[in-house]
């Protein structure tokens, strides 16, 4: 498995948060029964980094927490039947690996959010990291239908992998 994390933040944050981006990204895969091994890259960036991607990519000029963005165009979330299909288009001819997509975190929103949330900034980096890991198989929150499950799943991989609202 290849996960790529860059740092174009500029703020500090605890070395473990890229351990912990890896430890979630890795037990999502497992999580969903993804067979292969996987390819993900990881940005962390600031308010500003974030607002100008944001406004790039999805024409809204406003800083997020976290930005998503698949490489795979499922039907339906953990459908990868598509990628098999095209093996060309979604495998790194390199590594074989099935290029999942790329994950924007904003380290401000990190920690602006785990003060109003009340939980620690590790806990929200996992969290945020799960969120854009069910993104990057598919799934969304469009719907509240598809909100709930979406809910669902990131609560059962944090807890799963211990990083609970008192984690610290």
């Amino acid at each position: 498995m290849s996960i790529v994390i860059c740092d174009e933040s500029n703020k500090s944050y605890p070395e473990e948060f890229e351990a912990i981006v890896k430890d979630i990204i890795d037990y999502a895969i497992d999580y969903v029964e993804c067979p292969y091994e996987c390819e993900v890259n990881v940005l962390f960036t600031d308010n500003e980094g974030i607002r100008e991607i944001n406004k790039e990519q999805r024409n809204i000029d406003s800083p997020t927490d976290v930005l998503s963005f698949p490489l795979v165009d499922y039907d339906k979330p953990c459908d990868l039947s598509i990628a098999e299909a095209n093996e060309m288009e979604y495998f790194n001819s390199d590594t074989g690996e099935l290029m999942l997509g790329d994950i924007v975190i904003s380290i401000d929103r990190v920690y602006s959010q785990a003060e109003e949330y009340g939980h620690s900034p590790k806990r929200e980096i996992a969290f945020l990291t799960a969120h854009s890991m069910l993104h990057l198989f598919g799934y969304d929150h469009m719907t509240e239908e598809e909100r709930l499950v979406m809910e669902e799943l990131q609560k059962d991989i944090l807890n799963k992998k211990g990083y609970t609202r008192d984690y610290e």
